[in-house]
């Protein structure tokens, strides 16, 4: 691996590490913002339903920006801007300034989150192997520091204005060291075209495994807190734990999962995942005390991580131009993100939260039905990282 490269390697684990450390802070104190403005279960969803419609907008709108500017242009823009629009939610006074300040965050959010994958995916190809679950670890470290930041600012007792103001101001300089790091991706006329046309039906596919994983994702990161200090009666500094530790079963599954991709293959990778996602939920679901709900919360982690970077990873070899795949792929999972929480906001008003959080367990069942329709593991190959026509020929497969 040359220089160059490493060098874009490691500039893109560190923006998956910043990504996951601005986002896990503001998940992380939900339950510090509830009391900051006196709102209740299903406000928290009007909130988070307002920050993934502005991630879903911009990366609706990411085909073509993509196809026309490259990662490395809107990772040097759209990282220092969501640095600076989480100070607008640490500051925001009130319910209406709120809801602007998270929908800007979402927005600034969405464009990196494109990019960084087609940023990552971009390195993968050039490096010839899987390297796109290393790459999402750096997603689980930043959240886990993210906990970790969270949990001490609960002991030492910084407010939730302090704890989001201090992120983003070590954020934001951050972000713009990162982008001399980037590899880039010159435009071309044909992937303006290429990002026009109908994406091959493996695209879609994959972006409905990613919509039910990043349910359960969306799910655990915005709720977990609420149901262990309400429902099972866990101080708040142990509730704010149940979220790094579920990134902790991510980090460890991520870590490895590039090597057990080339062993095992996608197809059984994620049948395993989802299985796995929908009993370890039942757990903490079913748990008698906090304690044993966190550490489950450590096998849910473990269990959902892959299937993320997998289809991610994939999505970048389904047609010539990676960017606008991803994108679309990216969008369709942040839908889930989306619709996850706030499904679970109001069937919380309706019934119990553990009922409600049931959901994730129906999820997970289902995201192991819906790999059995993917191609043939062998199509997808392991060790290597394919090229686009071997995308082309999964497309017609599906």
């Amino acid at each position: 691996m040359t220089r160059d490269l490493r060098t874009a390697r490691y500039g893109a684990v560190l923006t998956f590490v910043l990504a996951g450390l601005m986002v896990g802070t503001m998940t992380v104190r939900i339950p510090a913002l509830t009391d900051k403005l006196a709102i209740t279960e299903s406000t928290v969803g009007l909130i988070l339903l307002a920050w993934g419609l502005g991630a879903l907008v911009t990366m609706q709108a990411m085909r073509g920006i993509m196809a026309r500017a490259g990662s490395r242009t809107v990772l040097r823009y759209g990282g220092p801007l969501t640095a600076l629009s989480l100070l607008g939610v640490a500051f925001a006074p009130d319910l209406p300034t709120l809801l602007v300040a998270v929908t800007l965050f979402g927005m600034a959010f969405g464009t990196v989150d494109v990019a960084m994958n087609a940023q990552g995916s971009a390195v993968e190809q050039a490096a010839r192997r899987p390297l796109m679950n290393g790459m999402h670890a750096g997603w689980c470290v930043g959240a886990i520091a993210a906990g970790a930041v969270g949990s001490l600012s609960i002991a030492f007792g910084l407010s939730f204005t302090a704890n989001m103001a201090l992120v983003a101001l070590v954020s934001l300089p951050l972000t713009l060291v990162l982008g001399r790091t980037y590899l880039p991706e010159p435009p071309a006329a044909e992937d303006v075209q290429q990002a026009r046309r109908r994406l091959p039906a493996v695209v879609y596919l994959l972006g409905a495994i990613m919509f039910f994983a990043f349910m359960v994702e969306g799910t655990v990161a915005d709720w977990n807190g609420l149901f262990m200090r309400d429902v099972l009666g866990a101080p708040e500094a142990l509730a704010a734990l149940g979220y790094p530790v579920f990134e902790a079963g991510m980090l460890v599954a991520r870590l490895t999962g590039d090597r057990l991709r080339a062993r095992f293959g996608v197809k059984g990778m994620l049948t395993v995942s989802g299985l796995a996602t929908a009993g370890f939920f039942t757990v903490v679901l079913t748990a008698a005390t906090p304690l044993v709900a966190v550490f489950a919360m450590f096998f849910v982690g473990l269990g959902v991580a892959t299937v993320a970077p997998l289809t991610m990873s994939l999505a970048g070899t389904a047609t010539d131009t990676p960017g606008p795949a991803i994108a679309q792929t990216g969008a369709m999972g942040y839908a889930g993100l989306l619709l996850g929480p706030v499904v679970i906001g109001f069937l919380s008003d309706a019934m119990s939260l553990r009922l409600a959080l049931g959901v994730a367990v129906v999820l997970g069942l289902v995201i192991a039905i819906a790999s059995r329709f993917l191609p043939r593991p062998r199509a997808f190959g392991h060790t290597r990282v394919h090229r686009p026509e071997e995308g082309r020929e999964l497309a017609q497969a599906v």
